[in-house]
């Protein structure tokens, strides 16, 4: 699948009002959301019949008929995650690109009110922190943010875990964060991307990741970006959890944010 998604091919957009169905509102017992669904489809396909979607060629692209194979959008449980907007590549000109892990859909689950959606596909743009979805008639599918509780992703066998978290007092922990440990202690982190600047050197800019990892304890949120910082936080056993990485000869960096999980796990032990 091609990363540049981007443009405002109108040659690439199929969509067939035949097979289009709405929810049958009459038969659902959550006849509010139902309706409020029926709206929002009727607005997303206007959206693309008169403003040609900008969502490249993906609709018409052999890959994402694949992915379109492996979920459906037209059982009843599954039309009420089909919630958000039409998806716009609008940096189709930055190289690499603005996804975590990979550009190609994911399987996940997503978790929105409460309601449990397992094996969709899914792409998560850590430049805007937005969770993307193939659905066909308009190509792909931002998720609404704000019905979201968590979700997960499945990368080369290995199941990463996402909880939304809304700070109000601080804006470094807002959004999706990746949770790596919980114990009597909890570690997540936040993975971001920026953009280079490079025109000025006659380069096209370029996106870069950021790796933010914290820790909480008691109640309290602590940034960490190595050793130091955990012997810091854990002031009272410094001297225990220090010749504790001494003697297993541990390195702990922050481009491994892993490495931090085996003193949490001692730390946990201790009778405290």
């Amino acid at each position: 699948m091609s990363g540049d998604h981007g443009g405002n091919e109108k040659a690439g957009i199929q969509f067939n009002l035949k097979n289009f169905r709405l929810p049958d509102c009459a038969a659902n017992s959550i006849k509010g959301e139902c309706m409020k669904q029926s709206e929002l489809l009727i607005i997303i396909i206007l959206n693309v019949l008169f403003t040609g979607a900008a969502t490249g060629k993906f609709p018409g692209n052999p890959e994402i008929q694949k992915v379109y194979a492996l979920q459906s959008d037209t059982l009843p449980e599954n039309q009420f995650f089909f919630n958000g907007r039409v998806w716009r590549n609008y940096y189709s000109m930055v190289e690499e690109d603005q996804f975590l892990f990979s550009k190609e859909f994911l399987p996940g689950e997503v978790i929105m009110r409460g309601r449990t959606y397992p094996d969709v596909m899914i792409l998560y743009d850590i430049f805007n922190d937005e969770i993307l979805t193939p659905y066909k008639p308009v190509g792909i599918l931002q998720l609404n943010r704000e019905m979201v509780d968590s979700f997960s992703l499945l990368f080369r066998n290995k199941r990463y875990r996402f909880i939304k978290m809304n700070d109000n007092t601080n804006p470094d922990l807002k959004g999706y964060f990746n949770i790596l440990y919980t114990g009597k202690t909890t570690l997540f982190v936040k993975y971001s991307k920026k953009i280079e600047k490079l025109e000025a050197k006659g380069e096209n800019n370029k996106f870069y990741q950021l790796t933010h990892i914290y820790l909480e304890k008691d109640s309290l949120i602590y940034p960490v970006t190595g050793k130091n910082d955990l012997i810091r936080i854990y002031d009272e056993d410094k001297k225990i959890v220090s010749d504790y990485i001494k003697k297993n000869k541990l390195k702990i960096s922050k481009n491994d944010p892993e490495s931090f999980i085996p003193v949490l796990r001692f730390t946990d032990s201790l009778n405290r």
